[in-house]
């Protein structure tokens, strides 16, 4: 048996910018459902949504069929949590709140056998190998891993360049929400030092080589962050969209309107 290649991986170095949706209800039902509906990649949120490792290997075998890429979010830079998430057979990971080359450093060896890291090896306990049916899998998993760190602080801004060169770091994923609010700004991440921030950020990352992405609900938004360079957009989040259609159906039948959920300004 062949080890899964990265598609996402692999479409980042292509021409088109690439879609996603945030997946946050946490179930393999709903996931697979989402994953029928056409998105270039979609997140399963380990850090606010209410996941676990089980949760989220569920999730990764219901949407294993489909085109739509699963990018899984641990709630940390946890070493061990990294394990477990790589050996459930998560290809590409992100990480939140990497503010230092050092972190992201750390976190490329979690995803790395000795002598280039410190990932345990499962072997036939593990997803990932198949079960030890794919041939060579410690010398060649990390060909198809992708490592995504989220800049989010003004730290992380600082650091953006230094990040992103960090070899092993495949993509950086702004966080607008955390990054807006660690401004002073929050729940405003279109206040004009914030969108500065964020494409000083982009820049930095671009100049190093490296794909950039962010959450951007809000289609201009989305626009915006593409023009400027940003590889992968997530332009929904399941949680929102669920609410937002159960909403507009009941005042369609009350004769009400609905507005558009304040939420998708945050982002």
């Amino acid at each position: 048996m062949q080890l899964p290649r990265n598609i996402f991986k692999q479409a980042l170095a292509g021409p088109d910018t690439l879609y996603g949706i945030w997946a946050g209800l946490t179930t393999p039902y709903a996931a697979e459902i989402v994953a029928t509906t056409g998105y270039d990649w979609m997140l399963l949120d380990g850090e606010h949504a209410p996941n676990t490792v089980p949760t989220l290997l569920g999730q990764l075998q219901a949407v294993a069929p489909y085109s739509t890429q699963p990018i899984v979010r641990a709630v940390n830079g946890d070493a061990t949590l990294i394990k477990q998430l790589l050996d459930i057979g998560t290809q590409t990971l992100m990480v939140p709140m990497v503010e230092t080359a050092a972190q992201a450093t750390a976190l490329v060896q979690a995803t790395r056998y000795p002598p280039f890291g410190i990932r345990g090896v499962g072997g036939g306990l593990a997803r990932a190998t198949r079960w030890d049916a794919v041939p060579d899998y410690i010398r060649t998993a990390h060909e198809q891993l992708c490592l995504i760190v989220q800049i989010e602080s003004r730290l992380g801004v600082e650091n953006a360049a230094a990040i992103a060169a960090v070899e092993g770091v495949d993509a950086v994923f702004i966080g607008p929400a955390d990054l807006s609010t660690g401004m002073g700004h929050a729940g405003d991440a279109s206040h004009p030092e914030v969108q500065a921030t964020i494409r000083q950020t982009i820049d930095a990352v671009l100049t190093q080589g490296k794909a950039c992405g962010i959450l951007a609900p809000n289609v201009d938004d989305a626009g915006r962050y593409a023009e400027w360079g940003c590889k992968f957009v997530a332009v929904g989040i399941d949680i929102s969209l669920l609410r937002l259609a159960a909403m507009t159906n009941l005042a369609s039948h009350k004769g009400q309107s609905v507005e558009a959920a304040p939420v998708s300004r945050v982002y």
